[in-house]
């Protein structure tokens, strides 16, 4: 019953009653699926394939075309197959793509971390799909994305950059390439898919973390280069995946460059490593439009389905595979989910800080619940001192679009005006009045040691990462242990050594120092006590006095 994907055996002709009835199915589905649904027509309610005569499917699609028409939605055929059913006539099954703007006008937003080896063609590929514009081999596909000179000078992503790619209501691609502006590609779009370009070198680890667990992506894209194969960081990528639990696909590039048995073996190499008990994923290596359409769906239905596709940025080589592949892969929240956490009170996660002249301090980042509208009053913290600090957020924008409502799970960068901007940090939270967040510098947290060269004991510092909190911390305690090794796992008490922050129980957490590294969640927090104007009181949990 949930989902947005209807089995439909077929739609000819039906009584005007039927109609209505079909289409308010329809807004059901789509609004399940956030905006976009799934039709199989030629399949029975249990998924049995009987398929339609050549006749009857053209009536069904017509069918289907006035119902999408009624909703005020586009559809597209994504597939036929013509199935084996006991009959003479050829009979076919046809899979169909519903989609509209949301109501809300809101429309939907996926979002996808780039990972990779460090020249794996992770930001050239980025270049290509958001320009429209092949790379000429030399690298001139990428440069609109670097945001530093050195960025230009060495090739070389070092921070964390936003580009977007927008589907139509039709399915095409709307991109740089017939668009001037992000507003552009915002307004003829009903599909967007943000992707964040991680930095790829080894000495960018910790900011590729920060991107990883503050921007909450709804998938991972490792990218790698097929004659190199799985070199350095690609493991740590795909280990950083996993153990935050991003679902994530593999794109092979430069296939250009080398011959058919190369990029064979880098497959080979690929399937091998996610078959492995560690990773437990069942590879699906993407070569036909029909493939992208089942690896799009099976990968959002299963998380252990890794679908791989092999292409080129400069002769372009299956890039219109992924493209497909974007375009129906289909949100993980449903539309439920998606109304439980505007339901509740605001919390915007702070992950960037600028000045921007004449606006005034502008802060980038993610709302994890509630809703956040222009001209509200929120308070921000905590401080060094573990206060927090009224403030007013007077205009938000998305996608470099100016936006008067931002909803649970988008991101955005919100303009504060005169705030001063030496006043936050990355890590902070702007939260409404009411919230009385808890703030900590004492946490417990249920923690699996992936590595560790000796042994890991009380006195260790380590820097942690848990959202957009990102500081070093101490170990205080090991319960029930003196010390750890690789592969052990406990419930160790850690000290924030420079200020308090916000964190919430069940959070995941992600330390490392060195080659140290480790993954857990946080289990209990030890609240703490402000003082303002000479008051002095002992806070439980979830209490706090401004």
């Amino acid at each position: 019953h949930n989902g947005n994907i209807e089995y439909k055996l077929k739609l000819v002709n039906p009584s005007q009653y039927r109609f209505e009835h079909l289409v308010t199915q329809m807004k059901w589905r789509l609004q399940e699926g956030r905006g976009e649904a799934v039709y199989q027509i030629g399949v029975e309610d249990n998924g049995l394939l009987v398929g339609l005569s050549e006749e009857e499917m053209r009536a069904s699609l017509k069918t289907l075309r006035r119902m999408a028409e009624k909703v005020g939605a586009d559809i597209t055929v994504l597939r036929e197959r013509e199935v084996d059913y006991d009959s003479d006539v050829p009979r076919k099954i046809t899979e169909v793509l519903v989609r509209k703007v949301p109501d809300n006008q809101q429309f939907l937003d996926l979002r996808v971390a780039v990972l990779g080896n460090v020249d794996s063609g992770k930001s050239t590929l980025l270049g290509v799909l958001t320009q429209g514009e092949l790379d000429n081999g030399r690298g001139r596909a990428r440069l609109n994305l670097f945001r530093h000179l050195h960025e230009i000078q060495s090739g070389r992503t070092s921070s964390i950059s936003f580009e977007i790619l927008g589907f139509n209501s039709k399915g095409e691609v709307v991109n740089y390439s017939d668009s001037r502006t992000a507003e552009e590609i915002c307004e003829s779009s009903s599909k967007m898919i943000t992707f964040i370009d991680l930095a790829g070198h080894h000495k960018y680890l910790k900011t590729t973390i920060f991107g990883l667990t503050s921007y909450c992506p709804d998938f991972a894209m490792l990218v790698v280069s097929a004659n190199t194969g799985i070199a350095g960081t690609t493991r740590e990528h795909l280990g950083l995946a996993m153990a935050l639990k991003v679902p994530f696909f593999i794109v092979i590039s430069k296939v250009d460059l080398c011959s058919k048995a190369t990029v064979e073996r880098t497959v080979k190499q690929l399937e091998r490593i996610l078959k492995q008990p560690g990773c437990n994923k069942l590879p699906l290596l993407v070569t036909s439009d029909d493939d992208a359409v089942t690896a799009a769906q099976q990968f959002a239905q299963s998380p252990n389905i890794t679908p791989i596709f092999t292409l080129s940025s400069v002769s372009g080589e299956n890039l219109d595979l992924v493209k497909v592949f974007l375009n129906i892969l289909p949100p993980l929240t449903n539309s439920k989910e998606q109304e439980e956490l505007m339901q509740q009170l605001t919390e915007f996660q702070v992950d960037e800080i600028y000045t921007v002249p004449e606006v005034g301090t502008v802060v980038g980042g993610t709302l994890s619940s509630g809703i956040c509208r222009e001209g509200e009053n929120l308070v921000v913290g905590p401080t060094d001192d573990g206060k927090f600090l009224r403030l007013k957020v007077c205009s938000i924008q998305r996608n470099r679009s100016a936006c008067r409502v931002l909803r649970a799970g988008q991101a955005a960068t919100l303009a504060l005006g005169p705030f001063d901007r030496s006043l936050l940090r990355k890590g902070m939270v702007m939260v409404s009045p009411e919230m009385n967040p808890t703030i900590c510098s004492v946490f417990e947290a249920e923690i699996v040691l992936l590595f560790h060269a000796t042994t890991f004991r009380k006195g260790f510092q380590v820097t942690v990462h848990v959202g957009n909190v990102r500081q070093t911390a101490v170990v205080e305690k090991i319960h029930g242990k003196d010390k750890l090794r690789t592969g052990e796992k406990a419930v160790v008490c850690f000290r924030f050594i420079k200020h308090p922050e916000y964190l919430k129980i069940g959070a995941k957490l992600l330390f490392r120092e060195g080659v140290t590294k480790g993954i857990g969640h946080v289990t209990n927090l030890q609240a703490i006590t402000t003082k303002e104007n000479g008051l002095e009181e002992s806070l439980g949990p979830g209490q706090l006095s401004f």
